[in-house]
């Protein structure tokens, strides 16, 4: 609705309750006196509804020819719309149809291209085969002149090889004559040739004679060389030593054997237990083990035996030191404790490797060398025919050099010409060393923890009793 229109129906309305709502005045007038009538009240109402009505359809006309107004303009305007949505598809069309154009003149000026290329190869191509051209004329100008001049050379030396042709013609027939002497010369030489070759067979033959007399005189010489090495060998082996000269050489190859062993105390707790002896390096031609006896190390045979929670220990020459992996117990007697070592173990620390006696009854006495104390001396030893595995030192004979000393077990025992026979087992037997035969082993380090050290050990001390008692 338009705002005048509704402005003209406000004031009208306004008007209309005014005149609904006038004061009778002919009722204040006269007071007391009867009512004045008026007509005109009536009249006045029914003109007010008139004229309202005619406003409202006034208003209404107004309002559907602005609704008509309205609905054409909205016509109009979805016309405008549809006009300009075919326009946004026709410009979309060209749009689309200018990017094919795009392309295809994209693909055009490509093969253009392409083809420039390709005619700017084929004029240098046809450069070249121009420029091929010019210069195979003027070659071929060159060759034939070098070719008249070649075969003007060639008929010159025709002449000349005509010329000399009659020269070796004439050349020939005096060589014929002089190859007729020479074939006489060399009938004389052949001759001659013949007398040598025998002469050279005959000083062949006393050729190869000197030299098998050369070679069964050098047999003779190798022979007495062998036979004088092993001459030697055997001289040195059975050489007996002084026991000055076989304890300096320990003193310089021994090895300082330390040994570490952990167990549980009896009333709790820990204890620990350290041993320390001397000895040596000794193999039996295919293992290198150390010896010692089991009373330089923390172990004991006993029954009941220690359960050991960890041992560990090293061996030592000067400045070289290696880890004791494991031990071993003699198979013949237990108390005999052999250390493995390794090649590169043997080659760090240095020093000699003793060997095994391979005969050990050579001598009659043998010498005795503490590895708990300096001392050191002679010994007579005897067959125990009832231990063959042992040899009996005769006390009696003892030569110590620093006075009498009485052997102890542990101590090792050599024989006179330096080779190792065994270690005291006790003050009395020593039990030969053979080779590397062990009957028990423990591991040392980390890897030995829980094994069953104390029944090998009640095992062993069992052993160790069942021997005869001399030689417990």
């Amino acid at each position: 609705m338009n705002r005048s229109i509704l402005i003209v129906i406000c004031d009208f309305l306004l008007v209309s309750l005014l005149a609904f709502s006038t004061v009778d005045i002919t009722k204040i007038a006269k007071p007391g006196g009867a009512p004045v009538l008026t007509l005109n009240q009536a009249t006045n109402h029914v003109t007010g509804r008139q004229d309202l009505g005619e406003v409202m359809s006034l208003a209404l006309q107004e309002e559907r020819k602005n609704r008509d107004a309205l609905l054409g303009e909205l016509s109009r305007t979805r016309q405008t719309i549809g006009q300009r949505e075919q326009e946004m598809q026709n410009v979309q069309n060209q749009l689309r149809a200018r990017e094919e154009q795009t392309a295809r003149l994209q693909t055009e000026e490509t093969n253009l291209l392409g083809q420039f290329a390709a005619a700017q190869t084929n004029i240098e191509n046809l450069n070249q085969q121009l420029h091929a051209t010019t210069v195979e004329s003027v070659i071929s100008k060159e060759q034939r002149a070098a070719m008249e001049a070649e075969a003007r050379k060639q008929a010159d030396k025709e002449r000349q090889l005509q010329s000399q042709l009659a020269e070796l013609q004439r050349n020939n027939e005096t060589i014929m004559a002089e190859r007729g002497a020479l074939s006489n010369q060399l009938q004389m030489s052949e001759a001659s040739n013949r007398m040598a070759i025998g002469q050279m067979s005959q000083m062949q033959d006393e050729v190869n004679a000197q030299r098998q007399e050369n070679a069964k005189l050098a047999e003779g010489v190798t022979a007495l060389a062998t036979k004088s090495s092993d001459l030697a060998k055997e001289i040195r082996e059975n050489r007996p030593l002084a026991p000055n000269e076989i304890f300096d050489e320990l003193v310089t190859n021994r090895l300082l054997a330390s040994f570490y062993g952990l167990k549980s105390g009896a009333f709790g707790g820990e204890s620990s237990k350290y041993k320390q002896a001397q000895t040596i390096l000794v193999t039996d031609g295919t293992n290198t083990f150390a010896v010692c006896h089991i009373q330089d190390t923390p172990l004991t045979l006993w029954n009941p035996g220690a359960q050991w929670d960890e041992l560990s220990g090293t061996l030592a020459r000067g400045s070289g030191v290696i880890q004791i992996q494991s031990i071993s117990f003699d198979g013949t007697d237990p108390r005999i404790v052999m250390i493995p070592i390794s090649e590169e173990a043997v080659r760090a620390c240095g020093g000699k490797v003793y060997r095994i006696s391979a005969d050990p009854y050579k001598f009659q006495d043998a010498v005795v060398i503490g590895t708990q104390e300096s001392y050191y001396g002679e010994s007579n030893f005897q067959i125990d025919l009832t231990a063959p595995q042992y040899l009996k030192m005769d006390h009696n004979s003892l030569k110590g050099l620093f006075g009498k000393f009485n052997p102890s077990s542990g101590d090792l025992v050599f024989s006179k010409t330096g080779t190792l026979l065994g270690v005291m087992a006790n003050n009395n037997y020593c039990v030969m060393i053979r080779g590397f035969t062990p009957g028990a082993t423990f591991r040392f380090g980390p890897d030995g923890r829980n094994q069953p050290t104390a029944q090998t050990l009640s095992a062993l001390y069992a052993l160790v009793s069942e021997m005869p008692y001399k030689l417990q």
